[in-house]
């Protein structure tokens, strides 16, 4: 058995090149494969705002952000500050019978953030744990059975989350699955109001923008979605999860629609990215008819939920948010990476569309509709559906430094998330890069193909394994 290293510092700096061994052995060594064949297996050793560096020193444009986790940047020394005084202070963590007054602050905080109907925080550590907890109390103040979500809806994998879940790619394998969820197509009212009719419907549970290819809704559908729930005496439920705390120019995305929901999930960039976190926010009403007696006052709980590491952080975060005008950043770098990039549709064959909002941005690709061209997307295609994207993302990384993600299952979407501190020019950059390798793609032909059809053989044969 190796020697243990005595300090975090030791792992950290003398075992730093071991990570994808570790990960392989003792890990996933399936997302290892997947690393290895999109050549994307650096050896991180730091990261610093918007960035990722590797030992090299190599500082790379990180647009993946940790799914949305490193919003404030990555190691931000106001919340590494915070911590620290918090380890210093030797609080009276977690007593679980009795309360904490780190928790109930950042409630407070967040609370005064949000709708007028929301007035309390159920606190969780993840965002998939959130909307668990979303759906019990639902089905506790309703007294009914049914969830309904959105096609294309990511809200989490673990089991109750998973239900809303509308990839199969997610959900296939790990049925039964928890029963009375059903889904309605994304943007169609007249879908919604039909399973709101049968009156057994607890909630509508939505991300305001779906964060899986930054789907954004149609213009009156979230309010006409609030609206009918209301009629139908369901709860409607928003998961800003990934689109909270600034994410898409607002402090939370469904202020861009005027809704006031009976409850929002929380979680991911709350904590600056330290700490687990995650929470619901919920109406007077629903937390009253949840706990509706002191019999019943611990009947929903997280051991780790209202933990002052996560509260913390949180309450710092909260605070960088504001005094750095995040939100107001976030909002005005979106529209400028929109004003530069939306151009691209009408320049290229493969570009479909560009969306976003604030900084949640994506491009969608397509076909080329010459027929050259055209036979060597096919190509790609037919070996792994969905790869062609990876002709954008893969020659990002090693041309250009800049990491982003594939964001679809068998659909070609590339999606950003970038700090909101990110910096003008590096959004200049990202476009400029952006343009360099759909040009090249959009050629599908000479190396450009060769480098496609190599992937698709090695990332179907990784994905098989």
């Amino acid at each position: 058995m190796a020697a243990v290293p005595g300090s975090v510092a030791d792992i950290l700096a003398t075992r730093a090149g071991e990570a994808m061994e570790l990960n392989d052995r003792y890990l996933n060594p399936q997302l290892g494969r997947i690393v290895r064949t999109l050549g994307f297996d650096r050896v991180w050793t730091g990261g610093e705002g918007a960035h990722l560096i590797d030992s090299a020193g190599t500082r790379y444009l990180d647009l993946v952000c940790g799914y949305g986790t490193f919003a404030v940047g990555r190691n931000h020394p106001g919340v590494i500050a915070a911590l620290h005084e918090l380890l210093d202070a030797h609080s009276a963590n977690l007593p679980q019978i009795g309360v904490s007054v780190l928790a109930g602050a950042l409630a407070q905080e967040l609370v005064a953030r949000a709708p007028d109907r929301i007035a309390a925080m159920v606190p969780a550590n993840t965002g998939t744990e959130a909307v668990e907890c979303a759906m019990k109390l639902a089905r506790a103040a309703t007294g009914r059975p049914r969830i309904l979500y959105a096609s294309h809806a990511f809200h989490g994998l673990t089991l109750g989350s998973l239900s809303l879940n509308g990839e199969e790619q997610f959900r296939e394998g790990f049925g039964p699955l928890l029963p009375g969820c059903d889904p309605v197509a994304f943007g169609d009212l007249d879908a919604l109001r039909s399973e709101l009719a049968r009156g057994d419907v607890a909630a509508f549970i939505i991300e305001p923008v779906q964060g899986k290819g930054v789907n954004l809704p149609p213009d009156d559908y979230l309010a006409g979605a609030q609206q009918a729930c209301r009629e139908h005496a369901s709860l409607f439920v928003c998961d800003e999860v990934q689109t909270g705390l600034g994410r898409t120019g607002r402090f939370f995305a469904l202020e861009h629609w005027n809704l006031d929901p009976d409850m929002i999930c929380v979680a991911k960039a709350l904590s600056g990215g330290f700490v687990p976190i995650g929470g619901v926010l919920v109406s007077a009403e629903v937390r009253s008819r949840v706990f509706d007696g002191m019999e019943r006052g611990v009947r929903h709980g997280s051991t780790f939920g209202t933990n002052d590491m996560a509260a913390a952080a949180g309450l710092v975060t909260l605070a960088v948010i504001e005094r750095e005008g995040l939100v107001a950043r976030a909002a005005a770098m979106g529209e400028l990476l929109l004003e530069l990039t939306r151009p691209l549709v009408e320049r290229y064959e493969i570009v479909r569309d560009v969306r976003g909002l604030g900084l949640m941005w994506a491009i969608e690709l397509g076909p080329p509709e010459r027929r050259r061209r055209k036979a060597v997307w096919n190509l790609v295609e037919r070996a792994q559906p969905g790869l062609a994207a990876q002709l954008i993302v893969v020659p990002l990384f090693h041309r250009h430094r800049v990491l982003c993600q594939v964001a679809g299952h068998r659909i070609n979407v590339v999606k950003a998330l970038p700090a909101l501190v990110v910096e003008e020019a590096e959004i200049r950059r990202f476009a400029a890069a952006l343009e360099d390798v759909v040009a090249r793609a959009d050629r599908m032909g000479g190396a450009v193909g060769r480098l496609g059809w190599d992937m698709a053989r090695g990332s179907a044969h990784a994905l098989r394994r």
